[in-house]
Parts: structure tokens; sequence; C-alpha cells
């Protein structure tokens, strides 16, 4: 399964792609590194190119998500979802690959 992206999280990657002026072949690439507390930390950037044999790239409410083929062993089946509540504000991640998760929700073991 792709890494999926709400319609919510859409909505803030297209509004930030607008207000920095991104081009509009702005995809937004998520990922995982080595590091965090838990062992893994997620990865949310902007990209303006991919690598057909590297990349897996899918749709998501008009934003092109590219998920390298490394990381996509940890996020298989991950919905990136946006957050706007009075406590806190930014992407969450629902990996269910996550065995166990840090308590600010930025990185995880598997």
């Amino acid at each position: 399964m792709p890494v999926e992206i709400t319609e919510k999280a859409a909505s803030e990657v297209k509004k930030i792609i607008s207000e920095q002026n991104l081009p509009e072949s702005t995809m937004l690439r998520v990922g995982v590194a080595g590091g965090g507390c838990s062992g893994f930390s997620y990865s949310l950037t902007f990209d303006q190119k991919s690598d057909e044999k590297a990349d897996a790239i899918h749709d998501f409410f008009g934003v092109k998500v590219v998920v390298d083929k490394k990381s996509d062993l940890y996020l298989s089946g991950t919905s990136v979802d946006f957050y706007d509540g009075l406590e806190k504000r930014g992407f969450v991640f629902n990996n269910p690959n996550a065995t166990k998760t840090c308590g600010c929700g930025s990185s995880f073991s598997a």
C-alpha cells in the first residue's frame, strides 16, 4: 500500500506551496531517516525531481507524493494527516508498521 495523505493534509501542502511561491511541479517527498528517540524519524520535504527507478509517485487530491523505495518498506500503508488544534498544529503520521512511537510523534521503531 502506498503512503497516503488525507484531503486536509493535501490542502495544507497546497497552501504551503502557494505561500512559498514554489513551482506547480513541486512534489511532497515523504521518507524516513535513522535517528530520533525511537530509531527512525519521519521526513517531509518538497522536491522538484524524482527517480523512476528509486521512487514511487502517487497523486492524492492534486498533490504528488514521492516516497523512495527504502522508506516505503517502513511507511507502507501510512496515512499523513494535518492536525490543527489548540494544543498543537502540524502533520501527523498514522503508521501501521510502527511498533513503538515517541511522545512527540515524530519518531518510531518498526
